[in-house]
């Protein structure tokens, strides 16, 4: 069973009548995850691909169970939606949208953490264990099975570290892109946690950028006791001061956002901290090899 989602879990797409709502359904239903509905208002009776849409999440849940929603909306409609979909017991509500206004993203977040719904994104590739169910839009090819959880910060860096450690023969458990923006739902510590405790992960690839305290955050539960090896690479070592690198939060203020300050942090709880990915990818399929 992997962290989060599992071969079971019931997912609607809100937004499934748009471009990218309509081209991501498709791409979910061929990776064999079992989506169920799509829910745009004022399209209710279409449907996409075979799957039906409805008006409401409410009126999605008449007709199926849910566990999961996979957000595919404009900004400005991000709240509406992320609030049907709280308000219904989703259980996983993943937000792909960018430039969410970050107030939206602080009210969904407390709405969240009031009745225990885990809040993924904004502005993430969403959650995928391999071989069993995505509820993102990465392209399933690039993931195998196997005990190696990734979490990150960066969609593209996490694509690349799944894909290198799949061609070195190692796989992963479960992979959450957890988003670039500087305020989000779940975060490194929430999933390390989860990892931990996951009978299917035997190691935890940790993946940062410049700018927030996500790193300093997890160091602190590393050097409490973490019961399992964390691998961590923060990119933005060459990133100059006052600059935003790609993502809202990739903002280098002062030393304490730089890489540098971030990898030494999380080197001295315990981490293994690398350089570059190839160097990463390197020492994990080292240690598979030592253990088959």
């Amino acid at each position: 069973m992997g962290v989060l989602i599992d071969r079971d879990t019931s997912i609607i797409i809100q937004g499934i009548t748009g471009k990218q709502g309509s081209y991501h359904a498709l791409q979910t239903i061929n990776y064999g995850a079992n989506l169920v509905a799509g829910v745009t208002p004022g399209k209710g009776g279409q449907t996409v691909h075979g799957v039906p849409v409805y008006d409401l999440v409410s009126l999605a849940r008449e007709s199926h169970h849910i566990d999961a929603s996979l957000i595919l909306v404009p900004p400005p409609q991000v709240f509406a939606a992320g609030q049907e979909a709280i308000a219904n017991g989703i259980r996983v509500v993943v937000i792909i949208t960018e430039h969410v206004p970050i107030h939206d993203t602080m009210r969904l977040k407390s709405l969240a953490r009031s009745v225990g719904v885990t809040l993924v994104g904004p502005n993430t590739i969403g959650v995928i264990s391999p071989g069993r169910s995505k509820v993102g839009i990465m392209p399933g090819s690039m993931y195998r099975p196997g005990d190696i959880a990734i979490v990150s910060r960066s969609g593209t860096l996490c694509h690349e570290i799944a894909s290198n450690l799949a061609k070195n023969g190692v796989g992963q458990s479960t992979c959450i892109g957890i988003g670039g923006d500087l305020v989000r739902g779940l975060g490194f510590v929430d999933s390390l946690r989860m990892f931990e405790t996951d009978d299917e992960t035997g190691g935890i690839v940790l993946v940062d950028e410049i700018g927030g305290t996500g790193a300093e955050d997890a160091a602190r539960l590393i050097a409490a006791g973490y019961k399992k090896p964390v691998y961590a690479f923060v990119a933005g070592t060459s990133a100059p001061p006052g600059k935003k690198m790609g993502h809202a939060g990739a903002i280098l203020r002062d030393t304490r956002d730089s890489a540098a300050s971030k990898k030494a942090t999380l080197k001295e709880a315990g981490a293994r901290v690398f350089d570059s990915i190839d160097e990463m990818v390197a020492c994990i399929a080292d240690r598979h090899r030592d253990r088959t």
